[in-house]
Parts: C-alpha cells; sequence; structure tokens
C-alpha cells in the first residue's frame, strides 16, 4: 500500500492538530508564580512530557533550570548515520492583559472567522504541535528520517534565561546538525519565510524615591519633588520627539537590507489609529528589525479609580529594550541603566534592577539547510519562493545555541504572522498556516537528510 503525499496525511490530521491545541491552551502557564499558580506550568509540562513519550521519543524529561522552570526535552533516534535535527518551541506563554478585551477567554480555544483564538495558539503552544503534526506525518510516509531532538522551554517570555543556563552547564544535551526553532512566523499569511536576524533584549526595573511618604498635594504640592512627576521625566528621555529610541551611547541609525515591510501594511497589521504617525525615522524595516527599541512595558503608580490628592514618594517603572544586530546586549544594558541612572531630575534616589537580558541573533541563510527549507517551502506554498525577513522580538536561547553549537545551522520559522496578534489581546492562529507549516518541516526533514547521505 502506498503511503499518501504528506500534504495529504498532515491535513488528515488537523481535527486532532485543534483538539491538543485546545489541550495545550487551557493551561494558563504563565511562568510567574506573582500572576498564575506555578502548578499551571507544571502541568503544561507533564502535558507535553507525556505528547513526546506518546510518540515514541526516549529520554523524556523534565529538566529543572536554574530560573526555577521547568523545560522537558525527549529523543527519537533516526536511522543509522542520519543526522540529529533538534526541534524548539516554548509552553509558557505572556499573561493574557485585559481579559475583557478578549472577544472569547484567553485560555479557551475558539474558533472565528477560520482562525484559532487563545493565549498561545501562535506563541508558541502552536510551535509544537507544528513539530508534532511533521513527525507523524513523517512516521506515515515511512519514518523520520533523522535524529530529532525535542526541546519545550518553560520560560522564554518571561526572558529569565533558565534554559540557555541549562544548556550551557549540559553542552551535549542540544547538540544538533541543524536546529529548527518553530517560535519565528511568516511576513504575512501565505508568504513563505525564514528570519535571518533577531534583535536581543534587555529588560531593567526603575525606582524612584524623592520623599519618606506620600504628601497631601494641596499643602506640600508645587515645591516637594513627586516621584511620579520625575518618572515621567525620565521616561520620557528614552525618545527623541518624533519617537526615536535615545539611549545615550547607543546609535539609532542603522538600514534593514532585504524585504521591506511598505508602511500602509504595518499600519493596518499594527492597527494603528487613524491620524496617528508612527514613530522613529527610516523605513518601517530599519525601525522594527535593524534599530533598538525601547518600550515601557509597565509603571507602578496609582490607579484613576480611587486616586488620591497626593504627592507620590516613589514610582516604579519596566523597561524593555531590543537590541539588534551589531550590538553587544551587555553593553546595551550598562548604556541603558548609565542613561536612567543620569537622567533622572531633580536628584531623586535611582535604583535600577536587571530582569531579563538575551543577545541578537544573525542566521547563516547560505547553509545547506535553508536550501532544503526551501525547497519544501515551495511544496507547502505553491506558487510562492521563501523569503528571509528579520524579527523585531528576542529569542535569547538562539545567541546560546550557536555559541554551544557554531557548526550547526539554525533556522527560524513559525506561526506568528502579523494577523496572530502575539503578546496582545485576542491572540490567534491560522489553522491554514499551522498545516502549510508542518508540510514544510516534514519535507524539510526529508529534504535535509538526503542532502546529508550526497
Amino acid at each position: 500500500m502506498t503511503a499518501r503525499p504528506i500534504p495529504e496525511t498532515v491535513a488528515s490530521l488537523m481535527p486532532r492538530a485543534k483538539a491538543e491545541l485546545s489541550e495545550l491552551v487551557a493551561f494558563q502557564s504563565v511562568a510567574d508564580p506573582e500572576q498564575f499558580p506555578r502548578s499551571e506550568c507544571e502541568a503544561a509540562a507533564g502535558w507535553v512530557a507525556d505528547a513526546l513519550t506518546a510518540e515514541g521519543f526516549q529520554d523524556v524529561a523534565l529538566l529543572d533550570t536554574p530560573d526555577g522552570t521547568q523545560s522537558v526535552y525527549g529523543f527519537l533516534p533516526g536511522p543509522a548515520g542520519a543526522p540529529t535535527v533538534l526541534l524548539y518551541a516554548h509552553y509558557d506563554v505572556q499573561p493574557p492583559l485585559d481579559e475583557s478585551a478578549w472577544l472569547s477567554p484567553p485560555f479557551e480555544l475558539t474558533e472565528r472567522d477560520g482562525r484559532w483564538y487563545g493565549r498561545g495558539t501562535a506563541d508558541c503552544k502552536g510551535g509544537l504541535i507544528m513539530h508534532l503534526l511533521a513527525l507523524r506525518a513523517l512516521k506515515a510516509d515511512g519514518g523520520v528520517p533523522v535524529g530529532v531532538k525535542v526541546i519545550a522551554e518553560g520560560s522564554e517570555e518571561q526572558g529569565t534565561g533558565g534554559l540557555e543556563r541549562y544548556a550551557e552547564e549540559h553542552p551535549e544535551l542540544l547538540a544538533a546538525d541543524a536546529i529548527v526553532i518553530g517560535d519565528a512566523g511568516n511576513f504575512r499569511v501565505g508568504l513563505p519565510t525564514v528570519t535571518a536576524t533577531l534583535r536581543g533584549m534587555t529588560m531593567l526595573r526603575v525606582t524612584l524615591n524623592t520623599l519618606e511618604g506620600n504628601l497631601h498635594s494641596g499643602q506640600f504640592g508645587g515645591a516637594a519633588p513627586d516621584a511620579l512627576a520625575a518618572m515621567i521625566q525620565l521616561l520620557a528621555s528614552l525618545r527623541a520627539e518624533d519617537g526615536t529610541t535615545t539611549v545615550d551611547g547607543l546609535a539609532p541609525d542603522a538600514s534593514w537590507e532585504g524585504l521591506q515591510y511598505p508602511e500602509e501594511e504595518f499600519r493596518k497589521d499594527a492597527r494603528v489609529l487613524d491620524g496617528v504617525e508612527l514613530i522613529g525615522t527610516g523605513s518601517v524595516a530599519d525601525r522594527i528589525w535593524a534599530r533598538p527599541a525601547v518600550t515601557v512595558i509597565g509603571i507602578d503608580c496609582p490607579p484613576v479609580v480611587g486616586a488620591t490628592p497626593s504627592v507620590q514618594a516613589s514610582a516604579r517603572a519596566q523597561v524593555s529594550l531590543r537590541v539588534p544586530p551589531g550590538h553587544d546586549a551587555v553593553e546595551a544594558t550598562k548604556l541603558l541603566t548609565a542613561h536612567l541612572e543620569s537622567h533622572a531630575p531633580w536628584g531623586a534616589r535611582v535604583t535600577v534592577e536587571q530582569v531579563g537580558q538575551g543577545q541578537p541573533f544573525r542566521a547563516d541563510v547560505t547553509s545547506p539547510a535553508y536550501t532544503s527549507m526551501a525547497a519544501a517551502m515551495r511544496v507547502a506554498y505553491p506558487g510562492e519562493e521563501m523569503q528571509t525577513a528579520g524579527m523585531g522580538g528576542s529569542i535569547p536561547l538562539c545567541n546560546t545555541l550557536a555559541q554551544l553549537y557554531p557548526e550547526s545551522e539554525i533556522l527560524l520559522i513559525g506561526l506568528s504572522e502579523p494577523e496572530a496578534q502575539i503578546h496582545a489581546v485576542n491572540e490567534s492562529v491560522s489553522p491554514e498556516e499551522l498545516e502549510r507549516l508542518a508540510v514544510a518541516e516534514a519535507l524539510f526533514l526529508q529534504n535535509y537528510a538526503e542532502s546529508r547521505q550526497g
């Protein structure tokens, strides 16, 4: 009996994929015990371990990483002499933010207008399902032609570096000839894309103190230094009037060579309101892929409801800085810290705490693995050629893997195209993209095995 073509096999597996993604999305696996119980992450890790065991993986293990989270590992032996490919995804997710703004419950997979909604559907629980789909299709087609290692990270979204440190302490564990990072995405739905660069990141918490305690704004306001106002002024120093990031000592003017991002498409993808300007200068690709970008992601301050007429004694903010290739994240952290310490107004006392950090990454798109992936995507996306693009986000593990295994070929694909709205409310995944990328990954593994035989 002749095996069905891989695209047909993957299509037949999609109902199972939806059911499994529904189970995974139901875990509130935010790797921050201050927001969600640790048991939610542990349960999600257990689900992944059980899934790998059911697929015949050996040495399946829950790895206790130095940041207090768990990553899941498994190894599927391949034919004698075959190369080994590492497949990566992460099961932890961003918090849902304002749950009232979701059109359906964030931890309940809901189908709407041809997409599947829920936190983690695209970033990156869907990536785990993509890997499983590809492997199952290969099994139905005669077997997996390579050795496969799977690693599912438990704290990627927090940027706390647990898996990076674990990999450095156990350098043999994730060694592979090729590495497929399933945490990137196509430039747009239907356009097959591999990611050539990632910006690194640094995350800092800054606290300002000006008074021993809050004061009545009528009695002391106007002379007493307001810590919240000081924080607003300090954060404003991180941007020029046009919105360009202005961290002292960090060059803001690099250019992106390659696939461009038309401004009108970006405005639509980013859902920019009519009449509101984009920030920064240069092309959109310059701004989101080649240049540093600072974002204030949180401020501790009194809410409007219940606020009292007080001069605030202290204020705290969390600042994210995306660091493009060509810059060192450690040096960028030093520059940002120095900027925050030197620009605080009125002699406010400044405390800066590093929360997370990851280096930028640049892939070698001329490697043989990219040739194998281009051929696979040509089949999975008829009539389209593989494109290479940058990604403004960070995957700290990539740089660690590149340093540990300099001979490994690293490819970045995934489900996080613009319509997915990852990290925002109403995150979703296109089931068609999940199906096509699973086909592409399966064909890539076949192509790669054949290329290494030659």
